[in-house]
């Protein structure tokens, strides 16, 4: 009796829950919703966008007036978030969440960071708002998109390209990190301790960014003692002594990193040092 008594409750609560989830109809927003997320340097870049068609319309010139404040996309205003500080356009900007909008131009774009972040469209924008305006140069694109988009592209440790593209038009914002003080400090912070785990990064680190040579390369003969058949490290020394002006030590450093790849059967790594080698001998 009690086994029949809780198998009715349990089918009358999976009922309730089915009919509670049923009773909520749905219908599609005609310009979809979009987040994108990009890690940059030591935080994130969060945009949630709406995204309109074309639909054989007009767009910007037509359906979007050149000179106006547009929400830079559909529905709410597009807002974007930095959870570190950043630097777009030779311009600092703390971290914090705002409003994207635009007015297009005929040949550049004006960029607008607004400190009110939950708006709908633009009904509402007031410049007073703003934390900060800046241009950009617009361009046509041969291939024609359908949807409005937004995308991070040319992305590294320091900087990425904000990409704004619908129809045959297009506007390039480029970001810059402002965290190398740091990602500096954490790097010699990590160092103090068990340094095995973070050569690699360091190291990649340091050079892509241009900082001390001479201490990268320390690293290296280090990381080289804990892992003497790392053809990885090898890498680096060799890109590292050719920085330096090395090319002698570049090269032997790259002709050992082919070999012990070799020896493993690292397909990847032999063609990265013999690209090195290459490099090195030219």
């Amino acid at each position: 009796m009690r086994k029949t008594y809780l198998f009715l409750v349990t089918m009358l609560l999976a009922c309730v829950s089915y009919k509670s989830y049923a009773q909520v109809p749905r219908i599609p927003e005609s310009s979809s919703t979009q987040t994108i997320m990009q890690d940059f340097g030591l935080g994130k870049i969060n945009i949630t966008y709406s995204r309109p068609n074309v639909k054989d319309r007009k767009i910007f010139g037509g359906i979007i007036p050149y000179g106006e404040v547009w929400r830079t996309g559909a529905n709410s205003a597009t807002t974007i978030t930095f959870t570190e500080k950043v630097v777009i356009e030779g311009n600092s900007v703390p971290a914090g969440t705002y409003s994207l909008f635009s007015i297009p131009g005929r040949s550049e774009w004006t960029i607008i960071l607004n400190k009110k972040a939950k708006q709908w469209g633009a009904y509402s924008y007031k410049q007073t708002d703003d934390l900060l305006r800046f241009t950009v140069k617009s361009k046509r694109v041969n291939e024609k998109r359908e949807t409005f988009t937004m995308q991070f592209v040319n992305t590294s440790t320091k900087a990425t390209d904000l990409y704004l593209v619908w129809d045959h038009t297009a506007a390039i914002i480029h970001i810059e990190t402002d965290d190398d003080d740091k990602i500096t400090a954490n790097i010699d912070e990590l160092m103090k301790g068990d340094r095995k785990p973070y050569y690699f990064n360091a190291i990649q680190y340091y050079y892509e960014n241009n900082k001390d040579v001479d201490k990268a390369l320390g690293w290296v003969a280090e990381a080289e003692k804990a892992e003497p058949k790392s053809s990885w490290f090898k890498l680096w020394e060799s890109r590292l002594l050719l920085r330096k002006g090395d090319r002698s030590g570049a090269i032997a450093a790259a002709e050992a990193g082919v070999k012990l790849a070799k020896d493993i059967d690292d397909e990847e790594y032999v063609r990265l040092n013999q690209e090195a080698l290459d490099q090195a001998k030219k």
